[in-house]
């Protein structure tokens, strides 16, 4: 239970800071900012509460609003799975030494840049609500707008998903194809897709994943993706 909280909490302040980021980059009113939209989304999909919501836009607003940075981090776990790692900082220099110190002191260590990057595969990633959705028409219509990748997935309650994947380029041409549709995602992110998974024997995944863990605790780390089979 307590660690479900925690997961909770972690999503509820990395979607704040999309928030920030969003309406930084493009105002406070959703229906003329379509990254504002897509994290209002995102966050329904977590069950973020209304008031949150509405209290993370407001606060963007403000004059004392934090200004972030992404920055994406490269590393190696133990065993040589790779890893990149997502931030949103407004102090990159406390973050990288944060970054690294977890790392090293976990068997691992930080990467130059593009050692690791060419080992994923940077896409635009959609989830919906099959219900309703005739899947091979919609599959039709979205490869005129950059769809690559089409299957069913289910979400963290067990629910079934329907997944829609499209170079990270393309994202902003899925999002409109569905809006035309008339389809709302549960959930609209960019991910970066592992094109080589490393298997491993249980007792090394576990040192790998206690990594992960660690790295997303960090206030300053947004998202961890890896090679881990």
């Amino acid at each position: 239970m307590f660690a479900r909280w925690n997961r909770m909490a972690k999503q509820f302040a990395r979607i704040a800071k999309d928030i920030t980021m969003a309406v930084k980059a493009g105002g406070a009113d959703p229906a003329g900012n379509p990254a504002l939209r897509r994290v209002i989304q995102n966050a329904r999909a977590v069950n973020m509460p209304k008031d949150k919501i509405e209290a993370a836009i407001k606060r963007a607003t403000g004059r004392d609003a934090a200004h972030y940075q992404q920055a994406l981090y490269e590393a190696y776990a133990p065993h040589g799975v790779a890893l990149l790692v997502e931030t949103a900082t407004d102090n990159p220099t406390r973050t990288v030494a944060a970054v690294r110190n977890v790392v090293t002191k976990n068997g691992g260590n930080l990467a130059t840049s593009g050692s690791v990057a060419f080992l994923f595969k940077h896409m635009g990633v959609f989830r919906l609500d099959p219900a309703g959705i005739d899947q091979d028409d919609l599959e039709l219509y979205l490869i005129d707008h950059g769809l690559e990748e089409m299957g069913e997935s289910t979400g963290e309650k067990g629910e079934p998903q329907l997944v829609i994947r499209g170079a990270f380029e393309d994202f902003g041409k899925l999002q409109e194809a569905l809006e035309a549709r008339g389809i709302t995602p549960l959930s609209a992110e960019h991910e970066y897709i592992c094109t080589a998974p490393a298997e491993l024997p249980e007792e090394q995944a576990q040192e790998v994943l206690a990594l992960i863990d660690k790295l997303e605790q960090d206030d300053d780390v947004q998202r961890v993706f890896h090679t881990l089979a």
